[in-house]
């Protein structure tokens, strides 16, 4: 796999965890930044906002295992869960970088994995950077949307998404709302390019927790009731409005949860909000993170 450097131009480093090798960058000096993505991204989601950040702080911004450039190892070696995911950053970040504070930087998926290993490790949490994402149970009341109940629950959801790359693809063309050009569509589903590459893409929705039968459900609960440890932690929420999964009642819960949070609803973008509105996001996280650094001096 071949990925444009132009696009990605950074030096890939692994780890080796319990069922293969995670993939992740390692950049700049300085405060520790950590980007945690979701599904179906990678590490090249956060690709602007590392060139950003990268001269001011040190950016730790892993591959979860299945995904990006990390190994994508069958079900026989590796438990593609929850609760796997928050043991896996946490060998990372015990291996990299085991002592001093943290902000986080998390999408998707990664508000569950990455507020899992904060509320585990609290006192190490500096800031929260949350796009688009979520760490608490469904605020719709078990209601997704049917094309995620599709792949989730169905034998033909997952011939889709393993055998037609419909998740990845799918999601580079509807995610964002603005449109993504043809080679930056290419990079985020070049990882996922045979039926054995797209195991994680696939185990990712149908780890999605509804139900306390759920596999994930016990660590999502542990992760909400960790939650409140971060009600005064600095936050800053910036929102695509036009997400069909992570729609306003996520936002909602989040300005309940984190009434202080410095909020951001950027009206016509979508899931994927550091593509849609990278300039603001990136401008908005650049401030956030100097004059919290100002006040900290």
């Amino acid at each position: 796999m071949r990925i444009d450097p132009d696009l990605y131009p950074f030096d890939s480093n692994f780890l080796e965890v319990p069922g293969g090798r995670l993939h992740y960058l390692d950049e700049g000096q300085g405060p520790l930044v950590v980007m945690v993505h979701g599904n179906p991204t990678w590490s090249f989601y956060f690709r602007n906002l590392l060139l950003a950040l990268r001269g001011t702080h040190r950016c730790i911004v892993p591959d979860h295992i299945g995904c990006g450039l990390s190994d994508k190892p069958d079900d026989a070696d590796y438990r593609y869960t929850l609760e796997r995911r928050v043991d896996d950053l946490e060998r990372l970040l015990d291996a990299t970088a085991p002592e001093g504070q943290v902000t986080l930087v998390l999408h998707d998926w990664g508000g569950a994995i990455g507020l899992g290993w904060a509320a585990r490790h609290p006192q190490r949490v500096e800031r929260l950077v949350l796009l688009n994402t979520g760490a608490f149970r469904n605020p719709q009341q078990q209601s997704i949307p049917f094309a995620l109940r599709l792949v989730r629950d169905t034998g033909l959801g997952a011939v889709l998404v393993r055998g037609f790359n419909a998740f990845s693809l799918g999601a580079a063309y509807l995610a964002a709302k603005r449109g993504l050009p043809r080679r930056v569509r290419k990079a985020y589903t070049a990882p996922y390019d045979s039926w054995a590459n797209r195991i994680a893409t696939l185990r990712f929705v149908q780890d999605i927790p509804l139900n306390p039968e759920d596999e994930a459900y016990e660590q999502l609960c542990r992760t909400e009731a960790g939650l409140e440890n971060f009600r005064e932690t600095p936050a800053l929420i910036c929102w695509g409005a036009q997400d069909f999964v992570f729609d306003d009642s996520f936002l909602d819960e989040w300005r309940r949860r984190l009434s202080d949070a410095e909020v951001h609803r950027i009206e016509d973008a979508g899931h994927y909000v550091l593509e849609d509105a990278a300039d603001e996001v990136i401008g908005r996280v650049e401030t956030f993170l100097s004059t919290e650094r100002t006040e900290a001096q």
